[in-house]
């Protein structure tokens, strides 16, 4: 993840709408129940990883603020300069 912009899990289709129940038989609703079961327990699985890994990245930030002394890797940015390349009124540093 050396990449500057921010990691983005993909996003999946919205949520569809359920079929008409009353159409189905008992063994399409059975199945319908297992699927839907199964794909929750799948997205369960998925929070809990990522859960996790939130957790590891709290800790390190948490490790690099008391290393630094609380202080931001931030403090050390000219935002002034940074917002006049950003807007084209200056040329990058060299």
């Amino acid at each position: 993840m050396g990449s500057s912009r921010p990691f983005r899990p993909e996003r999946k289709d919205p949520v569809e709408p359920l079929p008409d129940l009353g159409s189905l038989s008992d063994d399409q609703l059975k199945q319908l129940i297992d699927d839907l079961t199964r794909e929750e327990q799948e997205v369960s699985y998925q929070r809990r990883i990522l859960h996790g890994k939130i957790d590891i990245l709290r800790a390190e930030l948490v490790a690099r603020l008391k290393r630094s002394g609380g202080k931001s890797v931030l403090d050390h940015v000219d935002v002034e300069s940074l917002t006049r390349i950003l807007t084209g009124k200056a040329a990058p540093p060299d």
